[in-house]
């Protein structure tokens, strides 16, 4: 008979809704706390600083949703970025096999809940549409990102050896595969090679869309915090990378018209495009500022090296390079329209001084001449 566990299942859901939200106006709209709450434990230092979204409870009619006897609890909540970004969070408890954990947040949770995914969905649009009057340039295609936790307590057997004991079923339950599909021994290696214990009662393991944690005292929530800060961050890099790369493309488009000299360009036009176009960079310079202050996780603690392991698996600096390059060459961009608005600008007052200086004497010369 297959053991059963007390686990929680923690949906991770992050959206890029927009330029901005301002907080003081989406409180006023969906009231909330302001803050990330991270219990110091472990050995995590008093100077570690986290992002300050408002945090919405959305709770309210759901403490008795279940009914069935595996479901444990339910919870939803939300949280605010001002940087634009919009995410849902969706806890449920259950004493399930390992089996029946595979493919959990497609399945079923109530009469009144299909499945974890969609209610993720349904709570996205529903906080979406109250906050949109408080979000700045609304993104018409969000950009988003999911992340799923397995968070179990009590397995009956020290951490380690539980994972060792079940490392297959817990490689496919990490990788998102069916309970018994046939991985190769390589993926089991690489999948367990790398989990992560502060002490004997607890171990977290890591892959790209999920986690495994293990705690008898259920202390995670510290580690959860580092996972959707991580996620969090990898969602903000994405999006900016993506926009950069469409106002580069603008960028070149322009600069091209201009090497054409087309008429179909106006000078008019093409300066509040460029402007346009510059403050949007400075927006991204911001963003992409506040996210390198946003969480000073460095150093060798152990939420640092969690943090670090999960940024380099998402290849979080890759895509900070990668955003850099595109500011970089938009900055270049800004140069090569300054230095040709600046020889228009010469080659007019080239000609004005001709005029002024040669043409206009002559003609009076001329003038004189003809008047003798």
């Amino acid at each position: 008979m297959s053991s059963v566990y007390a686990v929680e299942i923690v949906r991770l859901a992050f959206y890029d809704i927009g330029r901005s939200i301002d907080l003081t106006k989406a409180a006023a709209l969906l009231p909330g706390i302001p803050g990330m709450r991270l219990a110091r434990r472990r050995d995590t230092p008093s100077s570690l600083t986290m992002p300050t979204p408002l945090c919405v409870d959305l709770r309210s009619g759901l403490k008795k949703l279940y009914s069935e006897d595996s479901i444990e609890g339910f919870a939803a909540s939300a949280r605010l970025y001002d940087e634009g970004v919009l995410s849902v969070i969706v806890r449920l408890k259950v004493n399930s096999t390992l089996e029946d954990l595979h493919g959990i947040e497609s399945k079923p949770v109530s009469n009144t809940i299909r499945d974890l995914d969609s209610y993720v969905d349904e709570r996205y649009r529903a906080v979406l549409e109250q906050v949109l009057p408080a979000v700045s340039h609304p993104r018409a295609d969000p950009e988003s990102e999911s992340y799923l936790a397995y968070c179990f307590a009590d397995v009956g057997v020290e951490p380690f050896q539980f994972m060792r004991d079940n490392e297959r079923t817990l490689t496919t339950l990490l990788s998102g595969e069916p309970y018994d599909y046939p991985l190769h021994e390589s993926q089991i290696r690489k999948a367990m090679s790398n989990p992560f214990s502060y002490s004997g009662r607890d171990l977290a393991v890591f892959d790209m869309d999920r986690c495994i944690i293990i705690d008898s005292d259920r202390d995670y929530e510290d580690v959860l915090l580092i996972c959707e800060l991580a996620n969090y961050q990898y969602l903000e890099l994405r999006t900016l990378d993506k926009l950069l790369d469409k106002w580069l493309d603008e960028a070149e488009n322009d600069v091209n018209a201009i090497a054409r000299k087309s008429k179909k360009l106006k000078t008019g036009a093409l300066r509040k495009k460029f402007s346009n176009i510059q403050a949007l960079r400075l927006d991204a310079l911001f963003i992409l500022e506040n996210l390198e202050n946003s969480a000073k996780i460095i150093g060798d603690y152990f939420l640092g090296t969690v943090y670090e392991h999960i940024c380099g698996i998402f290849n979080t600096s890759g895509w900070t390079r990668s955003v850099e390059r595109r500011l970089d060459a938009l900055q270049n961009v800004y140069e090569i329209v300054k230095v040709e608005r600046s020889e228009r600008t010469m080659l007019i007052l080239d000609v004005v001084f001709i005029i002024v200086c040669i043409i206009f004497p002559v003609l009076q010369i001329l003038q004189v001449m003809l008047a003798n």
